[in-house]
C-alpha cells in the first residue's frame, strides 16, 4: 500500500458518529446566545433603578471638598 492510501484509510476509520445532527449544534449556541442577552437585558438600568435608597450621588462618599 502507498502511504496515501493509508492516510485515506486511517482519516475514514477516524469518523465518529455524532450525538445530534449537524444543524443541531449552531441552533444551541444561537438559543444559549439569545438566553444569555434576555439575561443582560434583564438588568438594564439597575444602577439608576435605586438611586432613591442611596440618597443619589451625594450619598456615595465623593464631595466636592475633598
Amino acid at each position: 500500500m502507498s502511504v496515501l492510501s493509508t492516510i485515506v484509510l486511517a482519516a475514514e476509520e477516524a469518523k465518529i458518529a455524532l450525538i445530534f445532527p449537524i444543524w443541531i449544534f449552531p441552533l444551541i449556541a444561537i438559543v444559549v446566545f439569545v438566553g444569555l442577552g434576555l439575561v443582560v437585558w434583564s438588568f438594564r438600568d439597575v444602577a439608576n433603578r435605586h438611586s432613591q435608597k442611596t440618597g443619589g450621588s451625594a450619598a456615595s462618599g465623593h464631595t466636592a471638598n475633598h
